[in-house]
């Protein structure tokens, strides 16, 4: 069994993402390994309850980061939480779990085999709270603010209106994160909080390419990877016919980049409309996102 440290802020243990920031614990008890200061790390959070599809893409977006050598960061809740971390392990990865209680406690209990299976692969556990403290309510929360502090960017998949993970991602704001977030139907309340973040300004997490980008890790389009057609004729990847709005929105990327904002102000879309349209289009593989929120023609 792995034994448990306690790291304080004077230790040059303690995570440099978190030194920043004065609502940081004076220190942090660990099982297994600390995430690396010197490697890429992503948060990947949303709600306890959630569609197939959504647990799905959250171990998608994890597989495919942490194969690109990103360590993955969550809570070990049920839902997308747990299927973050899954994700991480089989993509090769290595992912750290945030706890509200005491590192020797496996809140769920269902996921202790989980724990095991990251410690295992030279991941870890961490918490601000010492040994044998219960899973209060209240921590949980507060924990969240670990979360994001530990990782470069969050990743929100399905998170409802008042889930937790959104205040993982306000946290994350804050703290001078990026944040992103899964697209969801606009009619399905698992999506609703997360649907919100876009319209806020969120960035719109369509594929795992996306955040590599953001994160510095240059990797071909997985849009090319699928249709298998070379990524600079998007006339031909897709053969239906584009909206009036969809016209507008490729006729204002004709000349170059455009935000979120400025497709906004020419398209006259609101913003909801505007960002489902846009996750089409790069589904349909005739625009990319450059950035956060930054959208181009793919030639």
């Amino acid at each position: 069994m792995e034994s448990i440290v306690y790291y304080d802020k004077g230790t040059k243990e303690y995570p440099e993402r978190m030194m920043p920031f004065s609502d940081m614990p004076e220190g942090i008890y660990v099982k297994g390994r600390l995430p690396r200061d010197d490697r890429p790390s992503a948060a990947i959070v949303g709600g306890r309850v959630c569609s197939a599809y959504g647990r799905e893409q959250a171990r998608r977006f994890a597989r495919e980061m942490a194969a690109s050598g990103v360590q993955i960061i969550s809570g070990l809740a049920s839902g997308i939480d747990a299927a973050a971390h899954e994700g991480a392990l089989e993509g090769g990865g290595t992912t750290f779990a945030v706890l509200g209680c005491g590192v020797n406690i496996c809140y769920p209990r269902e996921n202790y085999p989980l724990m095991r299976k990251i410690l295992g692969q030279k991941g870890g556990v961490l918490s601000e709270f010492p040994p044998g403290e219960r899973p209060l309510a209240w921590h949980f929360p507060q924990r969240n603010r670990l979360i994001s502090a530990l990782a470069d960017l969050v990743l929100v998949v399905e998170a409802r209106k008042k889930s937790g993970s959104l205040i993982t991602a306000d946290f994350a704001l804050e703290q001078g994160k990026s944040v992103y977030a899964l697209p969801g139907r606009v009619n399905d309340s698992l999506s609703e909080g997360s649907n919100r973040l876009i319209a806020q300004g969120a960035g719109i997490a369509v594929e795992p390419s996306v955040l590599l980008e953001e994160l510095g890790i240059s990797v071909r389009s997985s849009l090319s990877e699928t249709t298998g057609e070379p990524g600079n004729s998007a006339k031909h990847r897709t053969d239906r016919m584009f909206t009036e709005e969809e016209r507008r929105i490729l006729q204002a990327l004709e000349n170059g980049s455009r935000t979120l904002e400025e497709l906004h102000q020419i398209s006259r879309c609101p913003i909801p409309q505007l960002s489902s349209l846009l996750v089409r289009l790069q589904l349909d593989g005739v625009i990319q996102e450059e950035g956060k929120n930054t959208y181009y023609l793919r030639g």
